[in-house]
């Protein structure tokens, strides 16, 4: 049982992080260590932290639709796959090295951070398409993959493979990302109910702060574009590499 008290201060965890998640990613770096200290058993954790995640993604996601700056028909079937690689990585986990992983994923996150502080490409105009939806949607699906049995970093990744394969400025990219993600989020979601792994009552409570904050995360990545996305990217990144490898050394 979660004492009364904990549902408001999570709520307001999750409108900070909701906030954060809709410019940078990274909200479950927020989000999971609260949950965890907050006497929530790791799997709930991960399937309530889910829930109040693709509702602060929606939210988000539909602000960013609304400015135009999603093509919903061309990205649908990248979407559909991230959607099967999310569900496929959430059944997979079992089988996966996650010490390995803890391990790999830092050094992807910190390379990460470096392109994003050193790269040209890093701005809010749209620049040479190297793939098209098509060729990206296996890239979509990978990394829908890796959200469904591992998770941190997956906004990061979408942005920047958003914008240097696809060619999309960085608030684009964003946008997309969003849309990419709450497709992950739902599979992952379905998946931890069917196993009994989400706190309904605790969850929708923390959904309100997460909507609440991915509406105004949006609305400020929107009104200041790539000169706070950026720094933020950076620093979403640079924070989760240290958090992992944190965990990895000191076996937490």
């Amino acid at each position: 049982m979660i004492d009364l008290w904990l549902y408001p201060v999570l709520t307001g965890v999750a409108l900070a992080a909701g906030f954060i998640d809709a410019i940078a990613g990274g909200g479950g770096l927020i989000m999971m260590p609260a949950l965890l200290v907050s006497g929530v058993p790791p799997l709930h954790a991960l399937g309530t932290n889910k829930l109040q995640s693709m509702c602060g993604t929606f939210v988000a996601m539909r602000n960013y639709g609304a400015k135009g700056l999603i093509d919903w028909r061309l990205n649908l079937p990248t979407a559909l796959i991230v959607f099967a690689g999310s569900a496929s990585g959430a059944l997979l986990v079992q089988y996966i090295d996650a010490r390995t992983l803890a391990l790999v994923i830092p050094l992807l996150l910190l390379a990460n951070a470096v392109y994003i502080l050193l790269s040209p490409r890093m701005g809010d105009e749209d620049a040479h398409q190297r793939l098209s939806a098509t060729g990206y949607a296996p890239i979509g699906g990978a990394i829908g993959l890796y959200d469904g049995f591992f998770g941190p970093g997956t906004g990061s990744f979408f942005t920047s493979t958003l914008v240097a394969l696809r060619g999309y400025g960085l608030t684009r990219a964003t946008a997309l990302c969003k849309y990419f993600n709450w497709t992950s989020n739902v599979a992952a979601v379905l998946l931890f109910a069917v196993g009994g792994q989400v706190l309904w009552l605790l969850g929708l409570s923390m959904a309100v702060g997460a909507m609440a904050g991915g509406w105004l995360g949006s609305h400020t990545a929107m009104r200041y574009g790539a000169k706070l996305i950026r720094p933020l990217l950076v620093t979403a990144s640079v924070a989760m590499t240290a958090r992992l490898l944190w965990g990895y050394f000191s076996g937490g």
